[in-house]
């Protein structure tokens, strides 16, 4: 039996990526148009968040902000995905997107390029954040700009924090200072 279940797992590990539950599988573009590679932030906790410029929570820039300069020397990222799928409150180009950031928050996390975060065009990383079955963990949807999910040191989902919680709720620095 014991060989029958050892020869069953070194079946399974051929068969399956090492990241398949991990978000350190994703390449993506990031706002400037260069590859993004989620493997190079393994044993850093990642706060990935789907942001707007034209939304009444964009004053959440600031938290996010104020987070990622207090927490990235403690390996902690913030990844920023905007998204126009909410009301096209995020109508702009990646460069008007990034001029916005910078100029109105001081942006200095990483941002990546827009994409969709639900519905038919819904981009892989956020089908890995809100489905189960890839992400291990829970099934999800994104109900509102500046949804947050949190990702520990190995790239496996923690935790989805509703739009309306601030990045700088005690609840998510916490859990980044653990």
């Amino acid at each position: 039996m014991k060989i029958i279940l050892f020869t069953l797992s070194i079946i399974l590990m051929s068969v399956l990526p090492a990241d398949s539950k991990s978000i350190h599988q994703f390449k993506v573009k990031d706002i400037n148009g260069q590859s993004f590679d989620f493997a190079s932030l393994k044993g850093k906790k990642i706060m990935v968040v789907n942001t707007a410029s034209k939304c009444g929570l964009t004053p959440q820039y600031e938290q996010l902000e104020e987070v990622y300069t207090k927490y990235k020397s403690k390996n902690f990222v913030i990844v920023g995905f905007p998204a126009n799928d909410f009301m096209s409150q995020e109508p702009g180009s990646d460069k008007e997107i990034a001029q916005f950031c910078l100029q109105n928050y001081g942006v200095s996390f990483p941002m990546m390029s827009k994409i969709s975060v639900k519905g038919n065009n819904m981009h892989p990383v956020y089908q890995f954040l809100t489905q189960k079955a890839k992400n291990g963990k829970e099934d999800s949807k994104v109900e509102w700009n500046f949804q947050k999910y949190l990702i520990d040191e190995n790239g496996h989902l923690v935790r989805v924090v509703s739009p309306r919680v601030l990045p700088n709720d005690p609840s998510i620095t916490a859990w980044i200072e653990k």
